[in-house]
């Protein structure tokens, strides 16, 4: 079988992405990276869109990233490398610049490239038996900038060196302690935790989401705030879900957000 990420319509603005490609451990080959991509950009116009989760098929693995067996085509030669990472680049891209809200539910082995995807996502959950790492270092290729900005944002600098020195293979409780995942569930619930998560979010005023994932981004950047954004703050006073969420509250009821 070829690969693909199959995309699922959960309901209440939740969707899914399977990356499908169990014969080789979810590993993405250049059509699923391309295809990765196009959906995310897809989805980032989607304005009725609440939350993303992206996993992977089977029980097995999320994703062991790249498909080695195209490793002839895609980085043989400096040239052949440059493309590729032109491509996969910009599939990362845009996983970590989508508006809304993004969950990696992580079901097994999450390496290489596919610990790289799990990092451009906002909130990873991860089970008991998963198993993380970047081996690059017994390939003998470097893991390019945009492969490990993810990475040194949610870990630091001396736990990504680890990761990537080192180059072993470490476990769910070890990921949690250097804050790759924000949580680990027991084996078997993964699909539980995560539509709990996806439905806190999808329930939350949909335009102070991405705000919020706009913001926490924005300070990642050391550049002093302009005038116009710190002004944007108070944009959120004039939507439709704002004075819907502040009668809410007075009358004691569930909001009910149109994303206005």
């Amino acid at each position: 079988m070829p690969g693909e990420i199959v995309r699922e319509d959960l309901g209440g603005g939740i969707v899914r992405l399977t990356i499908d490609h169990e014969a080789r451990r979810n590993a993405l080959n250049n059509a699923m990276w391309d295809q990765l991509g196009a959906l995310m950009r897809d989805l980032d116009a989607e304005e009725s869109l609440r939350c993303v989760i992206l996993t992977g098929k089977g029980d097995t693995a999320f994703s062991a990233g790249a498909d080695i067996s195209e490793f002839e085509e895609n980085r043989s030669t400096v040239e052949k490398a440059r493309a590729y990472g032109a491509r996969n680049h910009a599939t990362l891209s845009a996983l970590r610049d989508c508006r809304h809200p993004t969950i990696a539910a992580i079901n097994g082995l999450c390496v290489g490239g596919g610990l790289e995807i799990a990092c451009c996502t906002d909130l990873r959950i991860a089970v008991h038996k998963a198993r993380f790492g970047i081996p690059a270092k017994k390939l003998g290729l470097v893991v390019a900038y945009e492969e490990m900005r993810g990475l040194v944002e949610l870990v630091g600098r001396s736990n990504t060196l680890r990761i990537l020195l080192e180059g072993d293979i470490f476990d769910s409780e070890e990921a949690l302690r250097m804050g790759l995942v924000n949580r680990v569930v027991a084996d078997g619930t993964l699909d539980e935790a995560v539509m709990k998560s996806a439905g806190l979010i999808a329930e939350g005023a949909p335009l102070v989401a991405r705000w919020h994932k706009k913001f926490a981004t924005r300070l990642m950047d050391p550049r002093p705030l302009t005038p116009a954004e710190t002004e944007e703050n108070f944009t959120c006073f004039s939507t439709k879900d704002f004075a819907e969420g502040y009668r809410a509250f007075l009358e004691k009821r569930k909001p009910e957000f149109s994303g206005q």
